[in-house]
């Protein structure tokens, strides 16, 4: 049997109180001698208890049987994905690579992430995982949790079926959704296929960024982030549990689907949004604005003004500034980033980045519009407007340098000539004379 979604429920961080089932959430208290039903109560925590009302989120749960049941987690070797960034040297070269081919072999998705890049760890709870990942089979009979991070995914091909402990989420390219730490699921591909992106986060919850000047209104509006209701599966048979904990993958036999909530209330919950719905900030003026304009979610660091991870879009806009250069500006940049495209063209590059592809440009790495992009838009009629359409690109931003693992240097679809992009650059220096 497949859960399906019954619908979501709007807003970002709200408290929720959802149930499959009538008059299964206790009425006054969270955990009644006995639950309606025959459920059992069990609380989810994703902060401290003594987490500042404002930033704690906690769900309960009443569910068919608890999460302690299952047998003994043993290790379970998938070697391309894993939290070993390395300790060695990293290299300052601009890097890129072609899409991951999708796999030939029956692939589900758990079997199909594969690690790029990330800085911090688990264990000190601060810095990112970067995976990409692809797949060719529904994760049957499989059940996956991470508690090493909270997981954003970000589709680039095919759309993806997530049933969760919590409900249902069904997303597409140009959607993404966001599955908190230690919350069990299990993914379906209603396409036969799939692909795209996986941001594992170790430090604080991503949250809505801080609007500043801008006011009350823009970028990503909360009513459009959408959380599931409440749904479940009661089935017994021989299932599979897995769990990436500190790094590791672990496997366990579990003799029920662990997707038996039939009611929840809280504010610890997964949910998806559609990036097409984001309001985009641009300068009417003149200049280029920074790209924290394009801000949708970021994760805190412990220093103010200074992200553990920025989500950052590039979605379709207009492009009005007068003596401007309008695409991105040549950079360095403290942070680093990791980029991807999901659908069309990024304007700052003519050719090389294809959907599914993703680019590394590390702290202090100079980048930016490769030749023919500079020299295309050092001439362009300013008098009218230019419509960047049917794109979307995104940046995982870091405050730490993002060092690649050793298989994404060794891949076959890293693109070694990428620096070539930027060789066509000429030298237009024309002091005066005399």
């Amino acid at each position: 049997m497949t859960i399906t979604s019954n619908g979501f429920q709007s807003g970002f961080g709200n408290e929720f109180a959802t149930e499959a089932v009538a008059d299964s959430l206790p009425q006054g208290r969270n955990s009644p001698q006995r639950v309606a039903h025959g459920l059992y109560a069990e609380q989810l925590s994703g902060t401290a208890f003594t987490a500042p009302r404002g930033a704690n989120r906690r769900s309960w749960l009443y569910r068919v049987r608890p999460a302690a049941m299952h047998g003994t987690f043993e290790r379970y070797e998938q070697p391309h994905l894993h939290s070993d960034f390395g300790d060695g040297p990293v290299t300052p070269d601009q890097l890129r690579w072609n899409p991951l081919p999708l796999p030939q072999a029956p692939t589900d998705f758990v079997d199909g992430l594969y690690t790029m890049a990330g800085n911090g760890s688990p264990a000190a709870q601060h810095g990112v995982g970067i995976h990409l990942y692809a797949a060719n089979r529904d994760m049957q009979g499989r059940y996956f949790y991470d508690a090493d991070g909270e997981l954003l995914i970000v589709p680039q091909l095919g759309r993806l079926h997530i049933a969760t402990e919590l409900g249902v989420l069904a997303v597409e390219p140009q959607q993404i959704a966001v599955i908190p730490r230690g919350v069990r699921f299990t993914v379906s591909l209603p396409d036969g296929e799939a692909r795209g992106y996986v941001c594992e986060n170790f430090g604080a919850l991503l949250r809505l960024p801080d609007l500043g000047p801008i006011g009350s209104n823009g970028l990503a509006n909360p009513r459009d982030f959408l959380t599931p209701h409440a749904a479940y599966e009661d089935r017994e048979g021989q299932f599979e549990l897995i769990a990436k904990f500190q790094g590791h993958l672990w496997r366990a036999d579990i003799g029920h689907s662990p997707l038996d909530v039939v009611a929840w209330h809280g504010n610890y919950a997964p949910y998806q949004y559609d990036l097409r719905r984001f309001n985009t900030i641009g300068s009417i003026s003149f200049d280029h604005p920074d790209p924290s304009i394009f801000l949708v979610l970021h994760s805190p660091s412990d220093t103010p003004g200074t992200s553990n991870l920025d989500f950052v879009i590039f979605p379709p806009r207009w492009l009005v500034a007068q003596d401007t250069f309008r695409p991105p500006w040549f950079h360095r940049n403290i942070a680093s980033e990791f980029m991807g495209l999901v659908h069309g063209a990024y304007d700052a590059k003519a050719e090389g980045f294809a959907p599914g592809g993703a680019s590394l440009h590390n702290s202090m790495t100079g980048h930016g519009p490769d030749a023919a992009t500079f020299e295309k838009a050092s001439a362009a009629d300013l008098a009218r407007p230019d419509v960047i359409a049917e794109t979307m690109a995104f940046m995982f931003e870091t405050r730490a340098v993002i060092r690649p693992t050793q298989q994404a240097l060794d891949a076959a679809h890293r693109q070694r000539d990428y620096q070539a992009c930027w060789a066509g650059l000429q030298k237009h220096f024309a002091p005066p004379r005399g």
